[in-house]
C-alpha cells in the first residue's frame, strides 16, 4: 500500500506508525526478511506483523495495558476471512509463542473475558437510543461500554485494557462540547481548550501531538527537496526531529513510493500506445505492471 494514495488522516496515522513505531514494529524492521510470512494468518494480514507489545514486568507478572488489546483486535480484524473460533486459536498460540505457561494462561483467560464483553457490547448497542447528536451519541456509547466493563474485568483490568483510549476519548468528547457551545465567547473557548491541554496526560498530549508533528516535518522536507536538498540532508532532518532509525524507515518510504511513482509513469505510457480500442490489452498491460489488489487503486491515476 502506497501512503500517497491515501486520505490526510491515514496518510497521518501511516506517518506516525513510522516515525513512532512500537517496540515490535522497531524490532521487525531490523530483521532480515523471512524466506516466507509465517504471519499471514489471512490475506488481509500478509505482509503484517501483530499489533501489541505485550510485555512481563520485572517479576515476571502479566502487564495488562491497552498493548494486550492491540493484540487481541489484530487477529479479531481478520474476522469475515476466518471464523471467531480459528481467531481464537491463533491468538492463544501467539500468546503461548511469546511467553512461558503461567502469564499464557493468565492472557488466555483475559482473552476469553474480552470476546464475551465484545458479544455483550455489540448486543447492548442495540438497545442504545439513536441520536441527530454524534457527541451525545459518543458519549452514551462510552458509558455504555464502561458500565458492562465490571461484568467482565476487575478494576485492575479494566483500567489497564481501556484506561487509555476511554482519556483518549473523554478529552476528545470534551473539546467538542466547547467546541459546540454557543453561549462560550472565542476568548472562553480558548481559556477551556487550554485548560484541557494543561490537564492532559503526558501520553495522551504526545499521541495527539504526533500526527501533527510528523505533517509538519514532511511539509519541510518537501520545501528541502524543492530547495535542491538530496536524501543525506533530508535523513539529517528527520533523524534531528525524530531518531536515526525513525528516519532510516522514512527513507525506505521515500524509495518504495518512488518506484510506486515509476511503475505508476511507465504504465500510463504503454496503456496510451496500446489506445483504448482494446480491453484486453489494457488488461495485459496492468497485469504486466500490478498484482490484483495494487489495480484496485489505479482508478485514481486512470
Amino acid at each position: 500500500m502506497h501512503w500517497k494514495t491515501w486520505g490526510a488522516g491515514a496518510l497521518a496515522a501511516a506517518l506516525v506508525a513510522v516515525a513512532y513505531p512500537r517496540p515490535e514494529v522497531a524490532a521487525v524492521a531490523a530483521a532480515p526478511p523471512a524466506a516466507a510470512d509465517p504471519f499471514a494468518f489471512v490475506r488481509s494480514m500478509e505482509g503484517t506483523r501483530p499489533d501489541g507489545d505485550v510485555r512481563l514486568d520485572a517479576g515476571g507478572q502479566l502487564v495488562i495495558d491497552a498493548e494486550l488489546g492491540h493484540l487481541f483486535d489484530y487477529y479479531l480484524a481478520g474476522l469475515g476471512e476466518k471464523d471467531l473460533r480459528a481467531i481464537r486459536a491463533e491468538i492463544e498460540r501467539e500468546l503461548e509463542r511469546r511467553f512461558a505457561p503461567g502469564p499464557a494462561a493468565q492472557a488466555k483467560r483475559l482473552l476469553g473475558s474480552y470476546l464475551d464483553y465484545k458479544r455483550a457490547l455489540a448486543d447492548a448497542e442495540k438497545t442504545l437510543a439513536p441520536q441527530a447528536d454524534l457527541a451525545r451519541a459518543a458519549r452514551a456509547r462510552l458509558e455504555l461500554k464502561q458500565r458492562l466493563r465490571p461484568q467482565f474485568f476487575s478494576a485492575a483490568e479494566a483500567s489497564g485494557l481501556f484506561g487509555a483510549s476511554d482519556a483518549y476519548d473523554a478529552d476528545t468528547l470534551a473539546r467538542l462540547d466547547i467546541e459546540q457551545d454557543g453561549t462560550l465567547t472565542p476568548v472562553q473557548r480558548e481559556e477551556r481548550m487550554a485548560a484541557l491541554d494543561r490537564r492532559m496526560p503526558a501520553a495522551l498530549r504526545e499521541e495527539r501531538e504526533a500526527p501533527t508533528r510528523v505533517i509538519r516535518m514532511e511539509a519541510s522536507v518537501q520545501k528541502l527537496r524543492e530547495q535542491g536538498a538530496g536524501d543525506d540532508e533530508v535523513y539529517r532532518l528527520r533523524a534531528a526531529a525524530f531518531s536515526p532509525e525513525a528516519a532510516g524507515r522514512l527513507a525506505e518510504l521515500d524509495r518504495e513510493e518512488a518506484a510506486w511513482k515509476g511503475r505508476i509513469k511507465a504504465y500510463l505510457a504503454q496503456r496510451a500506445e496500446v489506445g483504448t480500442g482494446s480491453e484486453a490489452l489494457q488488461q495485459q498491460v496492468r497485469d504486466r505492471h500490478f498484482s490484483a489488489e495494487e489495480q484496485r487503486r489505479l482508478g485514481a491515476y486512470e
